[in-house]
């Protein structure tokens, strides 16, 4: 058996009882489960608020009709959900790991310590709610938008989710980085929020250089707008190629990050 291979099983042997401890930690106190799905529904319908605007006012984003920026609207509440129930509790825990040296606890476990001590908690409540209304969004979005749902198209467009996926993760890890230099890394954090919000309407609302750098600079944009506007062909080969380099590139430059912090790391016991 391949060692590579024996490491990835192991990995998501751990992974699968993080999911695990993760739901019943939060299933323990169901009051505040309940109540965390209600306050993200209420945030979801004040996002919903573009789509009553869009749909009153009949504008075209960048030549997009209102149905199929609704399909961009979508994908962003899906990536939404998705970044804030994969990745959102493990980044705040590292920053209050690494600020209380309980960091400590994870440098000693047998599996990698980016994995664990990044992707390890995980959320169930809050996704909850983004993904049923983004999915939903997304249906209604391609079928009005007169699509076709052909093999290519749906291929295409989960590949891009994928890709959208490692790309948050990369991307947004960074800002958690910074807690290794000066502990506390609340601004960049805050930082990092608002530029997730760019997301939320097609990239088309922006000016032609804020595309290029939120495309190739901070490539923010190709999270949630590569998927839809290659449903819908508005996605020229070259940033197809680049949807698809620029994650791997992002996780080296990640992984690279993240070796240079931990040398950082000052331990509780030192």
């Amino acid at each position: 058996m391949p060692v590579w291979y024996r490491a990835v099983r192991k990995h998501l042997l751990v992974y699968a009882l993080c999911l695990r401890n993760s739901l019943i930690a939060e299933l323990e106190y169901r009051v505040n489960f309940v109540a965390g799905i209600a306050v993200e529904c209420g945030y979801l319908l004040a996002k919903m608020l573009f789509v009553v605007v869009i749909y009153r006012s009949g504008v075209r984003i960048g030549g997009l009709s209102p149905d199929a920026t609704l399909l961009c609207i979508g994908t962003y509440v899906i990536m939404t959900g998705l970044y804030m129930g994969l990745f959102a509790v493990g980044f705040g825990r590292l920053q209050a790991s690494v600020r209380d040296g309980s960091l400590d606890a994870l440098i000693v476990k047998p599996v990698s310590l980016q994995f664990i001590a990044t992707l390890c908690r995980v959320d169930f409540g809050m996704p909850i709610p983004n993904l049923t209304a983004g999915i939903t969004l997304v249906i209604v979005g391609w079928c009005r938008a007169g699509v076709p749902c052909t093999p290519l198209h749906s291929v295409g467009y989960l590949i891009f989710i994928v890709c959208g996926v490692a790309l948050t993760y990369a991307l947004f890890l960074l800002p958690s980085l910074i807690t290794f230099w000066t502990v506390k890394a609340g601004a960049a954090t805050h930082c990092a929020a608002s530029l997730w919000d760019f997301n939320n309407l097609p990239m088309y609302l922006y000016g032609n250089w804020a595309q290029r750098l939120g495309t190739f600079l901070i490539p923010v944009f190709v999270i949630t707008n590569f998927a839809p506007l290659f449903v819908l062909g508005r996605l020229q080969w070259y940033y197809v190629a680049w949807g698809l380099a620029v994650p791997l590139l992002a996780l080296l430059v990640c992984r690279s990050l993240w070796s240079v912090a931990i040398r950082r790391y000052t331990s509780a016991s030192s």
